[in-house]
């Protein structure tokens, strides 16, 4: 951790011991799908720091469209969940990272949500790399269809451009952290959970990831689901419970791993 970091850490603590009902993400939060209130232990840091990475879309008029979908309501029931569920020491809040910054290397987990929309410039995919190479951790979520794999896939192949894909089998260790998630169920957009179940012509839900030499998943991708949208709508009486569940437990799992490997 960067030298700057403990006298802020020092400052926010005392910050939330005071009682300041800050926002901590304020300067983003006109981003954001779902800004909601900050606990009253955001200050306090825990083994496990979830990075909600921050990037270029250039979608709908707006350079940074697309990042903030589920964010930040469903980034922290999530974190809710880790923490009840497993032991590990969780922060309770989200720690956004943007693309530009090397605070990259402090978040081992990192989640980018709709990334057929990300736009790279080369230095920020050369940022990437070093961060999966240095043992980093990354889910992706919510793209569906193959225009919207195509769009994934230019950015991704400015990281690592030889990159292999595979479809990630039910006995593989990501699917078995906590949970066994042999069964698993493609997980639906609030906006298509009483209709088709899904988007685009992304019928049918993919896990796949990218494996480095040493046999690590250091991409974890869900494909046609909306796994964000599992986690921001959990406590909606109209968002079915099996879906939530799934996804919440898929995201339990995919930490744990992203710890332990």
């Amino acid at each position: 951790m960067r030298s700057r970091w403990p006298a802020l850490l020092l400052i926010l603590s005392a910050l939330a011991a005071s009682g300041f009902a800050a926002r901590r993400w304020a300067m983003y939060e006109y981003e954001m799908q779902d800004a909601v209130d900050d606990p009253a232990d955001w200050a306090v840091t825990g083994e496990f720091s979830f990075g909600r990475l921050r990037y270029r879309s250039n979608r709908e008029g707006r350079a940074y469209a697309r990042w903030g979908i589920d964010c930040n309501k469903g980034d922290r029931i999530f974190l809710a969940n880790l923490r009840r569920l497993t032991r590990v020491n969780t922060q309770s809040i989200e720690n956004i990272i943007d693309i530009e910054s090397d605070d990259i290397f402090d978040s081992p987990f990192m989640l980018a949500i709709s990334p057929n929309d990300w736009r790279l410039t080369q230095p920020q995919a050369d940022r990437l790399r070093k961060f999966f190479d240095r043992g980093g951790f990354m889910m992706v979520d919510d793209f569906h269809g193959e225009r919207d794999w195509a769009g994934f896939m230019r950015g991704l192949q400015m990281i690592y451009p030889d990159v292999q894909i595979v479809e990630l089998g039910d006995k593989e260790p990501i699917f078995h952290t906590v949970f066994d998630l042999a069964d698993r169920v493609q997980v639906p957009g609030q906006n298509v959970v009483h209709g088709p179940g899904y988007e685009k012509d992304g019928v049918f839900p993919h896990w796949r990831g990218a494996i480095d030499k040493n046999g690590r998943i250091f991409l974890a991708i869900c494909f046609n689901m909306d796994i964000g949208d599992g986690w921001e709508f959990a406590d909606d009486p109209d968002y079915p419970e099996k879906f939530s569940a799934h996804a919440l437990r898929l995201g339990v799992n995919y930490a744990i791993y992203a710890m332990t490997h």
